[in-house]
């Protein structure tokens, strides 16, 4: 039941990176009052003054496929995670390919390595609290003791 589950919500992330990625009607950041608003403030900061556009778009690219390294080593386990991060790096290999061919889109190879590095992100959240949920193994002996 919860392996259903969870391929349905990787099924719709999925569907919902495609729609972000590669709709023919990407959002305008310049119209986002709310982004233009923070950009502005952040200028203004001396502390975060080296925040602009770039470094949001980019940070946002490593959120968005934070979701693809968690879903994706859920569903194939500890021992397959090389393999989730290699679905991810081929996820965002596709995009960025197909983006090429797409007037209203731009394919950057910045976003090849947010999106690897977003991807390794999530794998490593599933790492880290596998360790803290299940604890420290011990070891099983090789041989059990016998008692004579």
């Amino acid at each position: 039941m919860l392996r259903r589950v969870l391929l349905a919500v990787t099924a719709a992330y999925l569907l919902l990176v495609a729609w972000i990625t590669l709709n023919p009607f990407p959002a305008d950041p310049h119209r986002n009052t709310l982004l233009e608003g923070l950009l502005a403030a952040f200028a203004q900061a001396p502390l975060l003054a080296w925040i602009d556009y770039d470094v949001v778009e980019f940070t946002a690219n490593i959120l968005l496929f934070v979701p693809m390294g968690v879903l994706f080593a859920l569903l194939l386990g500890r021992w397959r995670w090389g393999l989730a991060f290699a679905i991810g790096a081929a996820a965002t290999l596709t995009i960025e390919f197909v983006q090429l061919f797409l007037p209203a889109r731009v394919s950057d190879p910045r976003d090849l390595l947010a999106n690897a590095l977003g991807t390794a992100l999530g794998i490593a959240v599933v790492a880290v609290s596998g360790v803290f949920a299940g604890g420290r193994r011990s070891r099983p002996d090789a041989t059990p003791s016998r008692s004579r």
